[in-house]
């Protein structure tokens, strides 16, 4: 299958460049031309609009920041869909709304994939990153191969819109992960235990977690640079409060941790890395949550390996 790639920020970009070390044939398309100009220097194809890639691709995949980037591009190609032609959406984004574009690509003979990915930056750029993907089995069948390039393992979970929810979910339990783990290795480094010494200790008990695992680090080691932003936390977490609300479910944790991302939002910008948010507890505190030997970056150690679809137990 000939693949068009559509958004290669910091996801994106990674997922694209599995699918080209892979041996895909890939068309690409970004508004930051230097983005675009390095795929091609790996082997792409400069697709150059999203209407010429679908018209020249099998299936076009889109990682967008937004449901509204995500809508305007469907709208460019849209004339273009037709029988044979697969929509494969990775952003993460609302439910419902992927399910009315999902809809316009089934009006006009194509098919629809919403396939959001978990599992962070440096997973994706080994292709070791998880996916959920949504669509009829048919579809899905077709589009594995592809995902396989991408990801490790491949989660089908039925319908469209049923991934973007449990993206949302999975996002939300990470923030909630992320603001107690600064609240912990804050109150430690209070109360004088040895930041390194509290990394291992969680790490080896029932506290531990993929948060602990990787964005500790980050924070302990002062980089604080995971690539994800707090406004794209605050657009998970708002989604999942919204879905909350929708179901008449009544949150108590969630709203706070809407209020919290807003106020680091509000001292560091909208655009800030989200493990900044230790910075609040640092300056509350006047002490330093960091520790030696912890890495600048996260490197996924794992070796790559073809992806696999996981069998749900029931």
């Amino acid at each position: 299958m000939k693949v068009g790639f559509i958004g290669l920020g910091n996801v994106g970009g990674k997922l694209a460049g599995s699918l080209i070390r892979n041996g895909i044939d890939v068309q690409v398309h970004d508004l930051n031309a230097e983005f675009v100009a390095g795929m091609v220097a790996h082997g792409a194809v400069d697709g150059e609009s999203p209407a010429q890639i679908m018209q020249a691709c099998d299936a076009v995949i889109t990682c967008l920041p937004s449901p509204a980037a995500s809508a305007a591009v469907l709208e460019e190609m849209l004339p273009h869909v037709g029988p044979g032609k697969i929509w494969m959406e990775m952003s993460t984004t609302d439910g419902d709304e992927i399910k009315r574009l999902a809809a316009l690509v089934s009006a006009q003979g194509g098919a629809a994939v919403d396939c959001p990915v978990s599992g962070g930056c440096h997973r994706a750029d080994t292709g070791n990153i998880s996916i959920y993907a949504g669509c009829d089995r048919a579809t899905f069948e077709r589009v594995l191969p592809i995902l396989t390039c991408m990801g490790r393992r491949i989660l089908h979970v039925g319908a469209v819109g049923h991934p973007s929810v449990l993206k949302v979910m999975t996002n939300y339990l990470a923030t909630a992960n992320l603001l107690t783990l600064c609240e912990a290795l804050t109150v430690m480094k209070a109360a004088g235990l040895d930041l390194g010494m509290t990394y291992e200790a969680i790490a080896m008990s029932s506290g531990t977690s993929f948060v602990h695992e990787t964005e500790s680090q980050l924070i302990l080691s002062g980089a604080r640079d995971v690539n994800f932003t707090m406004d794209l936390v605050q657009k998970d977490i708002g989604l999942f409060q919204k879905i909350a609300d929708q179901q008449g479910v009544p949150l108590e944790i969630s709203p706070l941790l809407i209020e919290m991302m807003n106020d680091g939002q509000n001292r560091y910008g909208a655009r800030a890395q989200s493990d900044r948010m230790i910075e609040r507890l640092e300056e509350a505190t006047g002490l330093s949550v960091q520790a030696p030997g912890f890495p600048q970056e996260l490197v996924d150690d794992e070796p790559e390996e073809l992806g696999y679809e996981v069998v749900v137990t029931r």
